[in-house]
């Protein structure tokens, strides 16, 4: 049996769960109304107490709405950091923290972390396996957009070839994120550091001038500028890379003898499978290589254990709503007691009386979810551009599987304990009821 579900489809297997899952709801409701259509008297009763009915209806959809929101968000989150890293393939630095190196390569987060020499970045760029190897140099910035040297190739890699006016061909020229503040024809002049402590007049005020722009990527590298890392190095008082007979020029290959050190080199190997060898045949005592996928997925990992804590805690917090809701399908029902106790007392079946309890409550709990994922969308939308504005990482949470199978799972199991209200109030004498 197992092997048979194994081999299903993902989407077939998605929607067999939803089935299963709102399977004991349906064959509650089919045992219940067994021969009966309680509906006019349902929407009589939905009428009559309208605002308490709406009440219990918003408190339904908070409920279903936080969930929903929580996981589209989570499972947003992890989509947008993976798809961020999609153009790093193997990320080769020097031994240290492969978070640290991770973050502030592909998420350009500063760091302070040392440089790999000219001879190493040549043995890395003339590996027969190699198809690309793009030094990066950080350190400077322009309000709030980090500045990167890097080569043209990794740029056109970046942005794939989506690139608007045109790649420099000088020192001082640049191609800007999407979403910097800078156009096409702007000048600036960069900044030593980043944040509040950089200095504005580090670097003689030499301007350089924007020649391009990328399209959008829904990455951190939207708000970077990008130099020819020829230019890094120049202003910084270094080598720019080449021996002196070959000064004026951008992009590789470089000269180890006048290589300054770059803290990052991203490789992209020339097949697939050659990124596995790349990586081992790189982990040294002088160079660390690693792939950003990798770490992201350790970090998942991590995550995973915070987001079982976190699933317990709302587990519990979807108990005492679930709890709150059975106290108020109680309250309900005993706003119409004496209602149906007259009902009883004209010759009304007693399972006709619960067909209606049941069915009243049903009906208030599939609204209120259904309010619910309605708030819930909201929600994670709301969320996504928070998240994607505080972090330049592109950030989408629609409605997937997860959240359709908390919905069918939450409704299965409130309407089934909605059983226990309706029992109460059936269980009452027509008397009681009279005189409620």
């Amino acid at each position: 049996m197992i092997a048979l579900w194994d081999g299903l489809p993902a989407e077939t297997q998605d929607i067999a769960l939803v089935v299963l899952l709102i399977l004991p709801a349906l064959i509650v409701g089919r045992i219940v109304l067994r021969g009966y259509a309680p509906w006019p008297l349902i929407g009589a009763l939905l009428w009559r107490f309208r605002w308490a009915n709406g009440l219990f209806v918003l408190l339904i959809a908070v409920s279903v709405g936080m969930g929903i929101g929580l996981l589209a968000q989570e499972r947003g989150l992890r989509q947008g950091t993976a798809a961020a890293a999609d153009k790093f393939d193997l990320v080769v630095t020097a031994p240290g923290s492969e978070i640290t190196m991770m973050l502030a390569a592909v998420f350009l987060q500063p760091s302070d972390v040392p440089l790999l020499d000219g001879a190493t970045y040549a043995a890395i760029a003339g590996h027969e396996n190699v198809a690309l190897a793009a030094p990066l140099g950080f350190g400077d910035s322009f309000g709030a957009s980090p500045i990167v040297g890097t080569t043209a190739e990794f740029a056109i890699h970046l942005s794939d070839g989506r690139i608007e006016g045109r790649m420099w061909q000088d020192y001082g020229e640049a191609v800007v994120g999407a979403l910097t503040p800078l156009q096409i024809g702007d000048g600036f002049i960069p900044a030593h550091g980043v944040g509040d402590g950089a200095e504005h007049d580090a670097h003689g005020g030499e301007e350089l001038h924007v020649v391009g722009r990328m399209g959008a990527t829904g990455t951190p590298w939207d708000r970077a500028i990008l130099l020819p890392i020829e230019t890094v190095w120049d202003v910084h008082g270094l080598a720019n890379g080449h021996a002196p007979e070959h000064g004026e020029q951008i992009g590789p290959p470089f000269d180890p003898a006048y290589f300054p050190g770059t803290p990052v080199i991203i490789v992209r190997a020339n097949e697939l499978w050659a990124n596995y060898a790349l990586r081992s045949e790189f982990i040294t005592d002088r160079t660390m290589a690693f792939f950003p996928g990798t770490v992201l997925g350790n970090l998942y990992r991590v995550l995973g254990d915070i987001r079982q804590a976190i699933s317990l805690m709302t587990l519990v917090t979807q108990s005492l709503v679930a709890a709150s809701v059975l106290l108020g399908l109680f309250i309900l029902s005993n706003l119409f007691q004496r209602q149906l106790a007259l009902l009883r007392a004209l010759g009304a079946p007693a399972r006709f009386v619960f067909a209606i309890l049941w069915s009243y409550g049903a009906v208030l709990l599939v609204v209120g979810a259904a309010f619910g994922t309605v708030l819930g969308m909201i929600a994670a939308t709301v969320l996504s551009r928070v998240i994607s504005a505080r972090t330049d990482i592109l950030v989408s949470a629609p409605i997937g599987w997860s959240e359709i199978h908390y919905l069918a799972g939450f409704i299965s199991l409130m309407t089934l304990l909605s059983l226990l209200p309706a029992l109460a109030a059936f269980r009452k004498s027509i008397v009681a009821g009279l005189r409620s």
